[in-house]
């Protein structure tokens, strides 16, 4: 403890000596006006240096005022000195105005952003894109024209002799799209009809090399590849070999491009291409997309990094594909808006059609397409809704069929720059009979055959793979597969919001099921924690000498877990567009997995944290360590453990899966109110104890919340000792205010608790901290308006929960479909709500409750990233409702305009602009973790911790799509409603920040921050909101991407489950030697596949990201360490106690090793926004 004292007198010390130095620094500045200026040799003009004076001046004023504040953290410093040994714990106190102050921090932590971190966000050195999305958006009619045979296109004519001296090179592409899960359960398609589709597939290749196929999801190949002979596999991989066979894209699922985390999309791609490159042998080039509702731009980067060169798409709304089809746009460069040297770059080709089925894929005409789908020949199951059925090709039809497609292929081909010529040939779970497989092959080689023989028709048609038609392509536009094509433009921006005809945007399935999006999302957070955990774990057991002891079983839970997180990524199940038994079976592997990764934290935890590695002994019917929470069943929400105390003491171990120090609230549940709780080293710690309600009205009887405050190492482990303890000197009780609204309601409250009971409506109140203030309304409880300390004004911030219904046509919102009636009308419920104030010194809160929905709105008292927002949860349960969307909305004076943001996957911000002269449901984009608006002077954020749907649809607002109940299909194939709604829990964090260059009366500090920044960088882009706007991309503060990550990445806190005899002796577990700079996130350590498929190797994959982040928005206090470093990190020394005995850079799937400017350096450098993959061995 006395060293402690010591370090908190240095520390107070360094910094009164660092503060008169800075002034001892600006004096000196002051007195030498001839210094030189920065840029040039010449001196200070005289009107910057009375500028200069004054700001002196300024500073000289500001530190006086300090002075005193100085003094009393000396004061208080050399009282905590003083103290003898005896009580060491400093409690938080009340203040007259009812709020809480906390003790000084004994470790004020800093701030340190090099200026070259922050020219990333401003350098406009990007090369420009020749299409921007938002461009094209604004410019297009959107008007639905008719457009002839191709109903949402025009006219397309050609001059027949047009490819006399360049012949039209075709290549039909037969595939089967294979839905993992959406009218039947992944095991039932597979047993029904993928498994006889694959079976089929080896015995028709190999009957005609002549022949192709392509295949996309690894998860329903790997399942029959464990269960075929050993001569089917080397058959399969004949066919590979010989090209007749491609595997595109190679992910575990064709995964929804909305609402999947990019975590996810990129271990679903990793499971995936590790299982092709183990039991195949291959790697895949071409990435095919054709189901996916809009496509993201993260999916091309990832595509990229992964070192595939080409990709396909299909879902584009209908006007956009027309526009690309009539300025032959349909093929391009995708490239990230961030990107400077066209190292993001991916040929993308756009199919122009409505659907990816037979007869909207061989031309513009699909009366004429579908008479060339053989599996609709006369006597099938499926015939050709424009009434002209396919006839057989015989010797005597043969030359008049061959003409009718070859007029369609031409005048597709019009719609592309090369004269090469890409025909998908399948649809959903085609190819399953033998006969369909004859039918297709037999007549197609007669038409080809027919046309390869006439060189008249200047045309060579055949059978192909997605990637034969690319190197074609590339080869006769002379360039490199991978290299961009002469003549074809580059494009940046994502392709939402999708719709397929009219109106029908197809913008319900970003919130359709939020129950099953936000159960993906902790299910996510926990494998990466698994992973990491049990990687360390692992390595240092091996390190010890112990791995025989160490449950490696485990790594059948994480293969597990990684498949059915990838498993629920597929374009139906995120999605929320699945039959309801199929939602069920979804969610079963959900829970499965989250229970098995439970356990694989609890194991790897438990040997992390023992003092004695030696006492390790893995029991699996008695777990060293209880869980944080349970699920009763897969659509039950979590229940959190109550840990039962008495006088012996009970460990606790909390885990903090984030790659930074962090310093939150953490809240246990307990049996009894007399609790005493002791950090590892036996100091007393300052206890908020609360009631744990049932209800609005209603305390849980026995069951206490106890929360206090804790800086967690990065990806540690911590040890708390809970005690129960009559000596209540470190407990402060929560007060709480029960306003009714004049309800006779009866009060269950608790006497160990002061509640005051409100009967009317009350005037308006405020909930602060040292960084916020937020009012709330007395009559409603909703929020009103916050304030940031130092602002001196409050920005209008209200809350309002509305409901948008369904249109009363023929067409109506459902699972995929959004169709409201209007614009959203108040939600109004039949009686006022319960309002519930609670105030105490770690976190004060807002509970309101109505019929639909409990809201409650918490302020944590922290000196860190958690008391610089607030934290909204929403428990809502529309199942009463019908055809009724719920939505919640914030209203600000921020003036946007029309400008909102919203995050793609995850990984990047896309700027969204509001356009009038599309439908209100046009206006809706997916939100997977952030949104916000932003004028000069302040940025609103909302942050998410499940992806819902979000708009801003005026000034000043954002709001957000809670759940929907719709009692109708919308006719996409489903063929049923949104009726299996659940209670759902949303969780958000509201941010609201300040522009640097906003006029403002702010503390000391910023000031001190502001006037250095000016006088170094005295022309200094970083605060031009015109810089800002100029650029296409927009990117979330630090502060933003820290605020997110506490969000979605919660501490788990597990108990000791032996309550006797005590445990052995346990250590808090510190796994990094050095700081990672705060924009690096690790994205994941994933030990690897050993030889036997259920045991680790001795490899990881080392993922990393590192974060672009906009400088221009204040950094106060983030209650950790935050610095950068240009993008370097070393590694050889990160991991403590470990050493690393390689490192190797790889393409970001592990397929391909790439090459390093410095062999054996171990210090690995990233440029901002990339994402990095290293095979690495720790010894």
């Amino acid at each position: 403890m006395k060293l402690k004292k010591q370090v908190t007198v240095c520390g107070a010390a360094i910094f009164c000596v660092a503060v008169f130095s800075l002034y001892l620094m600006l004096d000196r500045v002051q007195h030498d006006p001839a210094r030189p200026q920065s840029g040039g040799g010449g001196n200070f003009p005289r009107s910057q240096i009375s500028v200069l004076q004054n700001r002196i001046e300024q500073l000289e004023q500001l530190l006086e005022e300090n002075h005193e504040i100085i003094s009393h953290i000396k004061d208080s410093v050399l009282e905590l000195t003083a103290n003898a040994e005896g009580q060491p714990v400093v409690l938080p106190f009340h203040m007259p105005n009812g709020s809480w102050v906390l003790p000084p921090e004994s470790r004020p932590s800093f701030y340190s952003v090099s200026s070259q971190d922050c020219q990333f966000t401003l350098g406009a050195k990007g090369q420009k894109a020749d299409l921007q999305m938002l461009a094209v958006s604004a410019l297009l009619p959107y008007d639905n024209q008719d457009g002839g045979v191709w109903k949402q296109g025009f006219d397309i004519s050609y001059e027949p002799h047009e490819w006399n001296t360049k012949p039209l090179q075709v290549f039909v592409v037969p595939h089967s799209h294979n839905d993992p899960g959406w009218i039947k359960t992944f095991d039932k398609y597979y047993l029904d009809q993928t498994q006889h589709i694959l079976n089929s597939m080896v015995v028709k290749l190999q009957e005609d090399p002549r022949r192709r196929f392509i295949w996309s999801e690894i998860s329903f190949f790997s399942k029959w590849w464990d269960n075929i002979s050993t001569q089917k596999r080397a058959a399969v991989r004949r066919l590979v070999g010989n090209g007749q066979l491609e595997m595109a894209t190679g992910g575990w699922v064709m995964p929804d491009e909305a609402n999947s985390h990019y975590f996810a999309m990129i271990d679903q791609l990793i499971e995936g291409h590790q299982w092709l490159e183990k039991n195949i042998g291959v790697t895949p080039r071409s990435g095919w997309a054709v189901d996916p509702f809009g496509h993201s731009s993260t999916m091309p980067y990832l595509l990229r990094r992964a070192n595939l060169t080409s990709m396909l798409i299909q879902r584009v709304h209908y006007a956009i594909k027309k526009h690309f089809a009539a300025t032959q746009n349909l093929e391009f460069m995708w490239r990230q808006s961030w990107d400077s040297d066209s190292s993001t770059d991916i040929l993308c080709h756009m199919m122009p059609f409505y659907s990816y089925d037979v007869p909207h894929t061989c031309g513009p005409d699909p009366k004429i397409c579908c008479q060339f789908d053989f599996k609709r020949l006369p006597g099938g199951r499926i015939n050709c809704p424009w009434k002209v059925p396919p006839k057989a090709i015989t010797s005597t039809n043969v030359a008049e069929r061959a003409q009718l497609l070859l007029d369609q292929y031409r005048k597709k081909s019009k719609l592309y720059r090369s004269q090469v010529l890409l025909v998908p040939l399948g649809d959903d779970f085609r190819y399953d009979k033998p006969q369909e497989w004859d039918a297709q092959f037999l007549n197609y080689q007669r038409l080809f055959d027919f046309l390869n023989a006439h060189p008249d028709f200047h045309i060579q048609a055949q059978f192909g793979t997605l990637s034969d038609y690319f190197d074609a392509l590339y080869k006769r536009m002379g360039v490199v597969p991978g290299m961009r094509p002469p003549g074809f433009p580059v494009f940046s921006g994502d392709f939402f919001s999708y719709a397929d005809r009219e109106d029908h945007y197809w913008t319900g399935y970003y919130t359709s099921r939020p129950f099953y999006k936000s159960m993906g999302r902790v299910l996510e957070a926990h494998l990466r924690g698994a992973e990491i955990l049990y990687s360390l774990a692992l390595s240092h057991a091996r390190h010890a000498g112990m791995d025989s002891k160490y449950p490696l079983s485990d790594y059948a839970m994480l293969t597990d877990a990684r498949r059915n997180l990838g498993l629920f990524q597929h374009h139906d199940a995120i999605t929320g567009t699945a039959k309801e038994a199929v939602v069920v079976d979804y969610g079963v592997r959900l829970l499965h997995s989250l229970a098995g990764l439970k356990r694989v934290i609890v194991n790897a935890a438990h040997y992390l944290v023992l003092g004695d590695k030696e006492a390790f002994h893995y029991d699996p019917a008695a777990p060293f360590l209880g869980t944080d929470e349970v699920r009763l069943n897969q659509d039950s929400l979590p229940e959190k453990t109550v840990i039962k105390l008495d006088a012996a003491p009970r460990f606790v171990v909390v885990f903090n899966p984030l790659e930074q120090e962090r310093l939150s609230v953490v809240s246990l549940l307990v049996n009894t109110p007399r609790v005493r709780v002791l950090s590892e080293e036996g100091q007393p710690l300052a206890v908020q104890l609360s009631a744990q309600w049932n209800s609005a009205t209603d305390t849980a009887p026995d069951i206490y919340q106890v929360s206090v405050m804790l800086r967690l190492p990065a990806l540690g482990l911590s040890v708390l000792q809970l005690s129960k303890s009559f000596d209540s000197h470190n407990t402060l009780k929560s007060s709480v205010r029960l306003f009714l609204h004049g309800r006779d309601i009866p009060v269950h409250k608790h006497e160990a608790f002061p509640v005051r009971i409100l009967p009317t409506a009350a005037e308006d109140f405020c909930l602060e901290n040292q960084h916020l203030r937020a009012c709330f309304s007395g009559s409603s409880g909703a929020l009103r308006s916050l304030s940031r300390a130092g602002d001196g004004q409050e920005q209008r911030l209200s809350r309002q929960f509305l409901v948008y219904g369904t249109r009363s046509t023929k067409d109506k919102s459902g699972a995929y479909l959004f169709l409201p009636d209007g614009e959203a009308k108040p939600y109004a419920p039949k009686d006022p709500p319960v309002v519930r104030v609670t105030e105490g010194p770690f976190f004060s809160e807002v509970a309101v409750y109505y019929q639909h929905v409990q809201e409650v709105v918490r302020l944590y008292n922290v000196p860190g990233v958690d008391g610089l927002s607030l934290e909204i949860s929403c428990l809502v349960d529309i199942r009463d409702h019908v055809n009724k969307e719920l939505v919640l909305r914030f209203s600000t004076d921020i003036e946007s305009q029309g400008t909102f943001f919203t995050d793609l996957n995850g990984f990047q911000i896309q700027p969204r602009q509001y356009l009038r002269k599309l439908p209100l449901q046009a206006n809706f984009y997916p939100m997977p973790v952030m949104a916000y608006i932003q004028d000069k002077q302040h940025r609103l954020t909302l942050h998410t911790a499940q992806a819902l749907g979000a708009s801003s649809l005026s000034s000043g607002q954002l709001e957000v799509i809670l759940d929907r109940r719709l009692m109708q299909d919308d006719n996409r194939g489903l063929g049923q409603g949104l009726k299996d709604n659940k209670r759902t829990c949303n969780r958000f964090r509201l941010l609201l920040e300040r522009r640097s260059t906003a006029d403002k009366r702010s503390g000391f500090f910023s000031k001190l921050a502001s006037a250095l920044r000016d006088l170094v960088f005295p022309s200094s882009e970083a605060n031009s909101q015109e810089a800002l706007d100029s650029q296409p991309g927009s990117f979330p503060s630090l502060l933003s991407h820290m605020t997110s990550m506490h969000l979605n990445t919660e501490v788990l806190a597990m108990p000791v489950a032996q309550e006797k005899p005590p445990p052995p002796a346990l250590r808090s577990f510190l796994p990094l030697s050095t700081t990672v700079p705060c924009d690096f996130h690790l994205l994941n350590l994933r030990t690897l596949q050993g030889e036997d498929e259920s045991l680790p190797s001795t490899e990881m994959a080392l993922i990393l990201h590192r974060k672009g982040f906009d400088c221009g928005l204040e950094a106060r206090n983030l209650g950790f360490n935050c610095t950068t470093t240009q993008g370097s990190l070393p590694l050889g020394s990160l991991f403590q106690g470990l050493e690393l005995v390689s490192l190797q850079p790889s393409s970001l799937t592990l397929m391909y090793p790439l090459a390093t400017s410095f062999p054996n350096s171990t210090v690995v450098h990233l440029d901002p926004m990339e994402v990095a993959t290293f095979r690495l061995r720790l010894g």
